[in-house]
């Protein structure tokens, strides 16, 4: 038996199984029930396992294969991440005083997973959290005129690889041949341009706004906050464009998908509503969260100390 509550601290996200018994095997537990967690997932997006016996990365992967979708690989990635085993990976490794905004796994591509789960193998002693938010919530709370533009143009994420500034080509794409890089590139409905001192610049056009392929729920899912030059501290951001001189040679930046700027304004406003609905709950060892990506977008808070958390991703979704 699993001690199943609806809540945890008050928050609707997420539902919370505990163990009834001290050291019940993570596997074993959920074998029985798995269709109601599979039910429960579309229901509130996210499930929270605790006090579970989970023993290391290698027992991770199996749980999160056991859901019947073989686990992907870190493909067209946009941030740093190491791998721990196939298909498990370190969390975003960014340094420990950053934040990382509320974002859905891999929604600045046409190409995303539709299950990801989180690991804590060692909670930081200060901070570390792993916020998460209802996308159908942040969709409804959106400014209707925000909403409408952003569902009928999409976003176009525009990446300059190489320079020192931002992650080699080779490194996103796992690759040293160009042939194989724009091979990717043509069946993912990537435009890429080859530039002087061999570097790349791609641009793709991709949603604003989706519909949940089971439950038909319509769901905040881009990354425009996080790509567009208004993400970068002001000092950062005057220095960048000084160097690059036009917002196009930028590492990464973020316009409506016919090519229009976007405000920062107007971002400005999509953050202040992802912040709304940011619900942060503190992580024991030996946690596992189980996400519906684009049900439940999530986040990391900043830290101090030791913090490892790993994740693994399944079931490929496109866009077509």
């Amino acid at each position: 038996m699993l001690n199943m509550q609806s809540k945890i601290e008050d928050e609707s996200l997420p539902f919370l199984l505990r163990a009834t018994e001290k050291q019940q095997p993570l596997m074993e537990a959920v074998s029985e029930v798995r269709d109601m967690i599979e039910r429960q997932l579309y229901a509130c997006g996210g499930i929270l396992f605790r006090d579970f016996h989970l023993d290391g990365a290698e027992a991770f992967r199996s749980f999160a294969a056991s859901f019947g979708h073989p686990l992907l690989a870190y493909e067209f990635g946009s941030t740093p991440r190491s791998q721990v085993s196939a298909g498990v990976y370190t969390s975003t490794e960014y340094p420990p005083h950053q934040s990382i905004p509320l974002h859905n796994e891999q929604a600045y591509t046409r190409d995303w997973p539709m299950k990801i789960w989180f690991y804590c193998q060692q909670p930081a002693p200060q901070g570390g959290e792993t916020p998460i938010a209802d996308s159908r919530l942040i969709h409804r709370d959106m400014p209707t005129a925000i909403r409408n533009r952003f569902a009928e143009q999409g976003v176009m994420y525009v990446r300059n690889y190489g320079s020192g500034l931002d992650v080699d080509w080779r490194q996103v794409f796992g690759t040293e041949s160009k042939a194989e890089v724009e091979a990717y590139c043509a069946a993912h409905s990537i435009i890429c341009e080859w530039k002087d001192g061999d570097e790349l610049r791609t641009r793709q056009v991709c949603q604003g706004i989706a519909i949940h392929p089971v439950t038909g729920d319509a769901v905040w899912f881009n990354q425009a906050h996080l790509f567009h030059v208004s993400s970068l501290a002001p000092e950062l951001r005057e220095s960048l464009l000084d160097i690059v001189g036009d917002p196009l040679e930028l590492p990464r930046n973020a316009f409506y998908g016919d090519g229009s700027p976007i405000d920062d304004e107007t971002l400005a406003t999509v953050r202040g509503v992802l912040d709304r609905h940011k619900i942060i709950f503190p992580w024991q060892a030996g946690d596992v969260v189980m996400l519906d990506n684009m049900l439940t977008a999530h986040a990391r808070e900043p830290f101090k100390g030791p913090r490892r958390v790993i994740v693994a991703m399944a079931q490929a979704h496109r866009l077509h």
